[in-house]
């Protein structure tokens, strides 16, 4: 084993500029910062527009389904990439921001340190300096150091409440059973392995877009839904809902198109309200929401076949 000498350069010799060299490179080694955060990131979008600005890295949390703001910063940190962030995050209704930068001031790590201590738990800042140590004459090696993270992240371990593990429990349960009713039904031949979360995925056969079932516990209520990825919602959604009523007729029933019109993926959603705390009415839930994802399925897959993405 040979030790090697390494020498701390600056990022720049690597990357000339933040928005065309060093934000192209983040977006295409993501799972680079995911890992370093303990998040499953998929990049959204880049250079997203917010008004006359636009956010450096729009991603997603798919352990979460929650946007994440990624700020990006070659050189030491300002208020002007403090501002801007948390515009932007609100714009995207993000509720994570994630900032990058060579050099944090020690005004802005107490920032950082402050929304974290004065936020709801459902927000979260991470403040991430970035290094580069040159290996050789021509190698690299890249380091992202935590500045500032989520006091959420202690809590969780130190603190995970009753209610977090039994409404998990519950989401296992409620999906393993509606699997195997799915599945029992014939129309799928697989469907993916149940996990302990609020959504349950079907595929419709295009990319982008699928039925994304929902088991919200605390609230007793599911729901079957379309979800439209941001990344083709804009030529899903205007095409199908060019067909509203031809599909609300098709479906027997009628659904709320864009509930959340402020989001950037967009959902065709229909509830049901239950009490999952009743065996019986789980049952009828579960039964109730086999029959429609049946129905929605052969609606939708028949709809989007056609659909051309430019």
């Amino acid at each position: 084993m040979k030790l090697v000498k390494q020498k701390q350069i600056s990022p720049r010799k690597m990357w000339a500029n933040e928005q065309y060299d060093f934000t192209p490179w983040l977006v295409d080694n993501i799972d680079e910062l995911s890992e370093k955060l303990g998040m499953n990131l998929e990049v959204v979008g880049r250079e997203v527009s917010v008004g006359p600005y636009s956010a450096d890295i729009l991603a997603k949390d798919n352990d979460t389904n929650n946007y994440v703001v990624i700020e990006n910063q070659l050189e030491k940190t300002n208020h002007d990439h403090l501002g801007k962030s948390i515009t932007y995050a609100s714009a995207l209704n993000a509720k994570t921001i994630v900032w990058i930068a060579t050099d944090f001031t020690e005004e802005h790590k107490k920032a950082f340190d402050w929304l974290n201590d004065n936020t709801n738990e459902d927000l979260t800042f991470w403040a991430i300096q970035l290094e580069l140590w040159q290996v050789g004459e021509d190698t690299a090696s890249l380091r992202f150091n935590i500045v500032c993270r989520p006091n959420s992240d202690v809590k969780a371990i130190k603190n995970k409440s009753n209610t977090e593990s039994e409404t998990t429990k519950i989401q296992l349960e409620f999906w393993t059973k509606f699997r195997d009713k799915l599945l029992a039904t014939k129309k799928f031949s697989s469907l993916h392995t149940p996990r302990p979360q609020y959504w349950f995925d079907v595929a419709l056969g295009r990319s982008g877009i699928n039925l994304s079932n929902t088991c919200n516990v605390q609230k007793s209520i599911v729901g079957v839904r379309v979800y439209i990825s941001s990344k083709v919602v804009n030529t899903f959604l205007p095409a199908l809902e060019a067909r509203k009523a031809e599909i609300n007729k098709a479906l027997g029933c009628e659904p709320e198109w864009n509930p959340n019109p402020n989001a950037l993926d967009k959902t065709i959603t229909l509830q049901y309200q239950t009490d999952l705390s009743d065996p019986q009415k789980v049952e009828e839930s579960l039964n109730w929401m086999v029959e429609r994802t049946i129905v929605f399925h052969n609606v939708f897959s028949k709809e989007i076949k056609d659909i051309k993405i430019p």
